[in-house]
């Protein structure tokens, strides 16, 4: 099986338990003398076999992760800096909205607002980061399609 078809797997089977979860919640009451919708020890049993396999895939995506190299970094590694890459991309588009956002004013004797970047460079910055983050992200796909999950 590829990285990417367990990083699939995985995904379906975290949604199937929040789907679950949400099952059980709907049934785990009913009025006297009515029934559940639906058997909550047969949603649990579905859940249980749901979380076993899932601690599988995190399992073995992990240690896949950890053994597959793309140069010097692992997939670990990178995803890693992806994932700050993100938050960095992200801190800096609000700063940015924040930052060239207009003041209006109503009269000359109004105090002045000015932004206290120069939004230009900022935003080339961010606009070389969200580059970046393609890139490795793309690098990420293909290693994902490449690997064999250990």
């Amino acid at each position: 099986m590829k990285l990417a078809t367990a990083l699939s797997e995985r995904a379906s089977i975290q949604k199937k338990i929040t789907e679950l979860s949400t099952r059980l919640n709907n049934n785990a009451k009913v009025q006297e003398g009515e029934k559940p919708a639906e058997d909550p020890q047969e949603l649990m049993t579905e859940l249980d076999n749901c979380l076993v396999r899932l601690e599988e895939l995190i399992s073995r995506i992990n240690r896949t992760n950890n053994a597959t190299k793309s140069g010097e970094n692992t997939i670990t590694d990178l995803i890693a800096k992806r994932d700050c890459l993100r938050e960095r991309i992200r801190v800096l588009r609000d700063f940015l909205n924040v930052s060239s956002d207009r003041v209006s004013r109503y009269s000359k004797t109004e105090i002045k607002v000015h932004s206290t970047v120069s939004v230009a460079e900022l935003q080339k910055k961010v606009d070389s980061f969200s580059g970046e983050l393609r890139a490795l992200d793309e690098k990420i796909q293909e290693l994902n399609w490449l690997t064999e999950l250990l």
